[in-house]
């Protein structure tokens, strides 16, 4: 079983060599494709180039990139990769032994941070991820090639991507739950407040479950606000 890990990049020139050193151990048997959006100097102009197999640019929009990260791998298991993201130890051994005849699923996740209400965050999403069966792309989602091009990729939309391929892949078989915890930023409640951000993202799922358009959606999200992007 080969795997192919997928990581869409904006601007993260500063921090893109600690997502990818971790993952230098894994590619005897795995290809680490970045799909970059940097509007400024591009990622492959950088040093840090040759940690990666592939250096795609693309236009900016997460599931476009990871799109297109996926039609350029060769892997059997396609695995989403945050870049501010890092996997568990053994990852890759533990998504082949527990993904048996499932097509896809994830990890439980942690957030680094000094918040104690980031650690009841991260238990939050694990345990509604498991009542609900959908995944956020922070929990690092993992799917078979095969049942990722029968849904139809991600689609591509501003935000909530990962929210309508779980549902989409929930039609071909529920997911594996790893135990083992990816460890993702929690910069982003840090920087808006974990209170505040609590509220906005559970906002704008209900707004997205309503039918709001997912560009009026990420503007609010990319700027930490809840009204009038």
């Amino acid at each position: 079983m080969k795997f192919s890990i997928i990581i869409p990049t904006l601007n993260e020139e500063k921090t893109i060599a600690s997502c990818l050193l971790p993952l230098q151990a894994l590619r005897s048997n795995c290809e680490i494709i970045i799909v970059d959006a940097t509007d400024s100097q591009p990622l492959i102009d950088y040093p840090h180039a040759r940690l990666a197999d592939q250096i795609i640019s693309s236009e900016k929009g997460r599931a476009l990139q990871m799109n297109i990260g996926a039609s350029h791998a060769s892997g059997d298991i396609l695995i989403f990769l945050h870049a501010d993201t890092t996997l568990p130890e053994h990852a890759l051994q533990l998504i082949e032994q527990h993904l048996g005849n499932t097509q896809w699923g994830r990890f439980d996740i942690q957030l680094s941070g000094n918040h104690v209400m980031l650690k009841v965050i991260a238990w939050m999403m694990n345990r509604r991820s498991r009542l609900t069966g959908i995944a956020t792309g922070d929990q690092v989602i993992f799917v078979r090639r095969e049942a990722f091009s029968a849904v139809g990729q991600y689609p591509e939309i501003a935000l909530m991507e990962d929210i309508a391929l779980s549902k989409a892949l929930q039609k071909i078989s529920p997911p594996i739950c790893l135990n083992a915890k990816v460890t993702s930023s929690g910069r982003r409640w840090e920087r808006y407040g974990i209170y505040r951000t609590i509220l906005l993202m559970w906002s704008l799922r209900l707004r997205y479950f309503f039918g709001a358009d997912p560009k009026t959606l990420a503007a609010l999200y990319y700027r930490g606000q809840f009204w009038k992007p």
